[in-house]
């Protein structure tokens, strides 16, 4: 069944009656008993607290719910104009939490166009929906990267991924537009320039959208209805709309009624209502006298490796040169700055993961403790017990088969006690989930599960990409006043992020990295939490 008529989008209508779905290996359902309408061209910003579903949802209307799950449980129905989606792929298309597992193809204009090409759009419709998908998100804007059509998508920072994504979900033209925190990992220009983006595309095909989001002051003016999910299987009745909310659904109505009427149901549930800010632990030890661990010194930083080209080797491009920061116990390193910028390079070399193209990391005696001066050299056992590094995609950290297993992993492989395992279970709210895979977590879960596995190790540095990606609230401050604890302990912290509220909590100094290939990095000191 195509997304379009006549050459125009046909928006799609949603419906599910006591639905609910229970991923394999889980004793309880990730979502169950939800009763929802929405109508076709409607615009919802589906809210809820970490683990509450969503994410399954959307996954199910695209159709790709359960696909290696052999022993997953679905009840109820969920349909898409009155047909289950997983009978019309391509009718929906979904933005994932992790644009990287969207990357199919190595050039960014094959990899936009390598939907419609399945949806089988006319070669020269094609073209002209590629250029105008990645015109709206940007990514053809100096700002965005100026990125040409065969520029390699190996080559994009997590940002520029998360924007390719949505401009070959854009190409799409699909009736129904499922986004999975779009605008989690840009900074705050590539924000408005997404939902703007999307909100072109919306008036200009009608499509349906459900998008979830925990900050809702971003798209709460574009779209015409809040659903609020529940975590667990007892259902609230009633909604700020009016109407009696059953199952799944906690509040449904027009987005200011909602906000207004139930803000603080909202807040007390995690959503991120505008202006709220939830309380966190305040830093009591912070010293500018720390002993220095780690020092980068005029640090050229790259993810290429050098190329071999007839009897010369050619070096990576750097994504960034001149860097010079500090890493002292019991402090926080904030690094900042636009997509593309080369943030997250930084950090991976900072944390001895990635060669330096030029200039030095250097680690003090404290941290290497008889292990060599650069942290790139050392081996992984040396390294993880020194330095634990958060990546931006906590998939890529996994190595067993459930959650438990893998917050034992390293003390087990570095003959460490296991004491610390059950204190990060339940302050980082993993206890219910210790007998679950990794794999079927929701992102915010995974998160967490990925920031504990490190802290699990007892390194005396702690690199983190993104730490706060798709929190909500209640456990945003949890995981932000259990990182100032460590701080206080002694931990040093260096941050890659957004998130401005986080930064205000640590504390400590701010590494701002500016645009690609434009000099060397400026700092600027930030006061104390």
């Amino acid at each position: 069944m195509s997304a379009t008529q006549n050459g125009a989008v046909r928006p799609a209508a949603i419906s599910a009656e006591g639905w609910g779905w229970r991923h394999s290996g889980r004793a309880q359902a990730a979502i169950q008993g939800l009763d929802l309408r929405i109508e076709p061209g409607e615009r919802v910003l589906l809210l809820g607290p970490s683990g509450a579903g969503k994410s399954t949802l959307l996954h199910a209307l695209a159709g790709v719910l359960g696909d290696e799950e052999d022993d997953s449980d679905e009840t109820g129905s969920l349909l898409i104009d009155g047909v289950a989606p997983r009978e019309q792929r391509g009718r929906a298309g979904l933005m994932q939490q992790d644009p990287e597992t969207q990357v199919v193809l190595s050039r960014v204009g094959d990899d936009v166009a390598f939907g419609a090409e399945n949806l089988a759009v006319p070669r020269e419709e094609i073209w002209a929906r590629v250029h105008e998908a990645l015109d709206d998100v940007g990514l053809r804007t100096a700002a965005g990267g100026g990125l040409a059509l065969d520029h390699p998508t190996a080559a994009l920072s997590g940002g520029q991924k998360q924007r390719l994504a949505l401009a070959g979900i854009l190409a799409m033209r699909p009736g129904l537009i499922l986004l999975d925190e779009p605008t989690a990992n840009l900074d705050p220009a590539g924000v408005l320039e997404v939902r703007d983006a999307v909100g072109r595309c919306l008036d200009k095909t009608g499509a349906t959208l459900v998008v979830v989001e925990h900050r809702v002051s971003v798209w709460k003016d574009l779209v015409d209805r809040i659903v609020v999910l529940q975590p667990g299987s007892t259902a609230v009745h009633g909604s700020a709309g009016g109407t009696s909310a059953t199952g799944g659904v906690l509040l449904d109505g027009p987005p200011d009624q909602v906000l207004s009427e139930a803000r603080t149901m909202l807040m007390s549930a995690g959503v991120w209502v505008p202006g709220y800010v939830p309380a966190t632990r305040e830093r009591r030890n912070e010293t500018h006298a720390a002993p220095l661990l780690l020092a980068a010194q005029d640090l050229a930083v790259s993810r290429e490796k050098p190329r071999r080209k007839r009897f010369k080797t050619i070096p990576p491009v750097p994504v960034q040169t001149g860097i010079s920061a500090q890493v002292r116990a019991g402090q926080a390193l904030t690094i900042t700055g636009p997509n593309g910028a080369g943030k997250s390079t930084f950090a991976l070399t900072l944390a001895g993961l990635l060669a330096p193209v030029d200039g030095k990391v250097s680690a003090a005696v404290d941290l290497s403790q008889g292990a060599g001066i650069d942290p790139y050299r050392w081996k992984a056992e040396q390294l993880i017990s020194r330095i634990g590094t958060v990546f931006q995609e906590p998939e890529h950290q996994f190595v067993t088969g459930n959650v438990l297993d893998e917050l034992m992993f390293g003390p087990k492989h570095l003959g460490h006690g296991e004491e610390r395992v059950d204190e990060l279970l339940e302050r980082l709210r993993l206890t219910h989930l210790v007998d679950a895979n990794p794999y079927t977590l929701s992102g915010g879960e995974k998160r967490r599960l990925s920031v504990a596995t490190v802290l699990a190790a007892h390194p005396k540095v702690l690199v983190l990409d993104e730490p706060t990606f798709g929190q909500d609230a209640n456990t945003w401050a949890e995981l932000a006043s259990f990182l100032s604890e460590l701080l206080d302990a002694g931990t040093a912290v260096v941050s890659v992020t957004h998130d401005q509220e986080f930064s205000t909590v640590l504390g400590g100094t701010e590494l701002r990295l500016g645009p690609v290939h434009q000099g060397e990095a400026t700092r600027q000191a930030a006061g104390a939490a």
